[in-house]
Parts: structure tokens; C-alpha cells; sequence
């Protein structure tokens, strides 16, 4: 059992289970009950999403200075009761099952899910 850290829209592995969008808005263009069908998500999460405000800093990004600076805000947002709850249940649920997690970024280091697979690794989680 274990937590995959995914790119929504990816092709899913069979050893998936359910995939979770981490992501603020849902899929533009596509019809909402499309998007399991089409590999983006079957539930959507956006409360372990960066905040609209921090979503606009991450991209604008330039440097690693810039990106650490987004790091330690989007922590302190997780750190916030109700994600850091959320992130506790993950990491109990992986566990016990398989499910995925992810966004649309392309790049895993330089999107909030890098983030999100540390903070459910320093919470017991089995990430694969």
C-alpha cells in the first residue's frame, strides 16, 4: 500500500487506486464527468493546493530563491489545521491502501506536490 505522487492527466498504473487533484481549479475544457476517464482525478482535493495568491508566486518564479521562498509559504499553509489534517489522514490511509496524488505541473521539483510527498514522508506516509 502506498501514496503516488502523479501528474493529473498521465496515463494511470495499475497498481494506482484512486487518484486525488491536489490542484485549485478543476481541468478547463473538459466536462466534470470526464475527468476520471480521461486520467485526471476522481476526487478533488483543493485544500492541499497552494492558495490562488501563492499559485500566482510559484509561477512567477525565477530562481531558486524565488522557489524556496514559495516552498516555506505553501508549508506554512499546509501547517494550517485543516491541511494538516488532511495530510495526517493521507498518511494513515496510505497504510492501509493505494491511491495517487497529484497536479498538473510537468515537472515533480518544481510543483507543490514535491512538497506534499516531504510533508506526508515526515508524516509516516508510504510513498512510492
Amino acid at each position: 500500500m502506498s501514496i503516488r505522487i502523479v501528474q493529473l492527466g498521465s496515463p494511470r498504473s495499475a497498481e494506482e487506486g484512486l487518484r486525488i487533484g491536489t490542484v485549485r481549479r478543476p481541468p478547463r475544457g473538459i466536462p466534470k464527468n470526464e475527468y476520471a476517464a480521461r486520467d485526471f482525478y476522481d476526487v478533488w482535493l483543493p485544500e492541499l493546493s497552494p492558495s490562488p495568491d501563492l499559485v500566482a508566486e510559484a509561477r512567477s518564479a525565477l530562481d531558486a530563491k524565488d522557489w524556496t521562498g514559495f516552498e516555506r509559504k505553501f508549508r506554512n499553509e499546509m501547517n494550517q489545521p485543516s491541511p494538516s489534517r488532511l495530510l495526517d489522514l493521507l498518511a494513515a490511509l496510505s497504510r492501509q491502501t493505494s491511491f495517487a496524488i497529484g497536479c498538473y505541473c510537468k515537472d515533480e521539483h518544481h510543483c507543490h506536490r514535491f512538497v506534499l510527498r516531504e510533508l506526508l514522508v515526515q508524516r509516516g506516509a508510504e510513498v512510492h
